[in-house]
């Protein structure tokens, strides 16, 4: 009877064992920003409240997420999270309520970021609006006085399994989304908003980062809808509607000499709206060891879209202090496919290629775009490629 007991109780202490592993599992912690001392009031700072609550869900090692109710936070300062001593297993913030950034734009123009991820891994942004009141930096700048450059809303750098989901970023002082040094993230469902004037307020910024996919966004700002930076491989961006803006742009690049190259981009069912550009790609004419290839634009609707297809490698804004090499850039291997609409200039098809290294290995197949209901033309320098089937306007390649 007592050795029948013991072994009912070991197997009872095992069982107990493992529910309780898979219970860890399962299980995720929720911190309300509310606890920590936020306020949705729109008045009081709440930074040091979400700092907390980030600490305190690096210190739980199965799940957590970090919850803001509805109404309205005052982040006033860069609000930096940093993975390094983080023991969970995976963070979630999830926002509920609208983040604002303060009235003077001097308290965040002079950080470099809003809010910050650095070496953080399995981080999930799910939902939110957030506001960084980049309108008044926008008319410092606009009126020539000492400004600040001013900060980016969200970035994420040096870190991997990161998902951006359902977010609203409203007048970023700068880029609204920059993923710099990261692994395998995922940006769905976002919307982008500031106006066609805002400068340098690009959408989603990606550079030296691999594996990213940006699916289902709404982008209306005032420069590149998406930027692709040097270190950019394994990229799809799949069903944007971008304009205002300045189009979806890979580079701008040759800005420095040691420059890592662009691979495998591929953006497919994308709509541009009275954009000054469409699909890009751009690079300073200067010396430059990077290079571009394997990238494919497939299905794209352009309405009175500034220079639907655009290679410029002769990019220098302004034209003033411009270089006078020629561009380093090797760029091979593009695909244009199913891309039709209406051009807003009468070259809808420009390919301004380096002469020491020129554009190779360009195909176009199924293009349509007319100008003002007529013919529109293209002007092609130092590219080559073929064509197939029909291509309208002719004669490029």
């Amino acid at each position: 009877m007592a050795s029948s007991l013991s072994l009912v109780h070991i197997f009872t202490i095992l069982v107990t064992i493992t529910m309780s592993r898979f219970a860890q599992f399962d299980a995720r912690t929720s911190l309300n920003v509310l606890s920590f001392g936020a306020k949705p009031d729109g008045v009081v700072d709440s930074t040091k409240a979400f700092s907390d609550a980030w600490d305190s869900a690096c210190r739980v090692e199965d799940s957590a997420m970090i919850y803001v109710p509805k109404g309205r936070y005052l982040i006033g300062r860069e609000l930096r999270f940093e993975g390094e001593s983080c023991r969970s297993r995976e963070i979630t913030l999830r926002v509920d309520g609208t983040l604002i950034g303060p009235q003077d734009y001097r308290l965040l123009g002079k950080e470099q970021n809003w809010f910050s991820f650095v070496g953080v891994h399995n981080v999930t942004v799910l939902g939110g609006s957030f506001d960084a009141k980049g309108s008044t930096l926008w008319s410092c700048k606009a009126n020539g006085q000492n400004c600040p450059e001013g900060a980016t809303t969200l970035r994420f750098m040096d870190s991997y399994n990161v998902k951006i989901i359902g977010v609203l970023s409203l007048n970023s002082q700068l880029f609204h989304i920059a993923i710099n040094r990261c692994n395998n993230v995922k940006i769905e469902d976002i919307r982008i908003i500031a106006p066609d004037d805002s400068p340098n307020t690009d959408g989603i910024h990606i550079q030296k980062s691999t594996d990213i996919e940006v699916r289902n966004a709404s982008i209306k700002t005032g420069d590149d809808c998406i930027s692709i930076g040097p270190g950019t491989k394994n990229l799809m961006v799949d069903g944007i509607t971008c304009g205002p803006g300045h189009g979806i742009s890979i580079g701008s690049l040759a800005k420095d000499l040691e420059e890592e190259g662009v691979v495998n981009v591929t953006v497919k069912k994308a709509v541009f709206v009275r954009t000054d550009n469409g699909l890009r790609i751009k690079s300073w004419p200067r010396h430059s060891k990077g290079f571009v290839e394997r990238v494919r634009f497939l299905g794209a609707l352009m309405v009175n879209v500034s220079y639907p297809i655009l290679i410029d490698q002769n990019y220098c804004p302004g034209d003033s202090y411009c270089p006078t090499e020629e561009s380093g850039i090797k760029i091979n291997d593009v695909i244009y496919s199913g891309i039709m609409g209406t051009s807003a200039t009468k070259v809808a098809i420009k390919m301004d290629c380096s002469e020491r290294f020129p554009c190779t290995q360009i195909r176009m197949q199924a293009i349509n775009l007319t100008y003002r209901g007529g013919a529109a033309t293209t002007s092609c320098i130092n590219a080559s490629g073929k064509q197939l089937g029909l291509v309208i306007p002719n004669g490029c390649l």
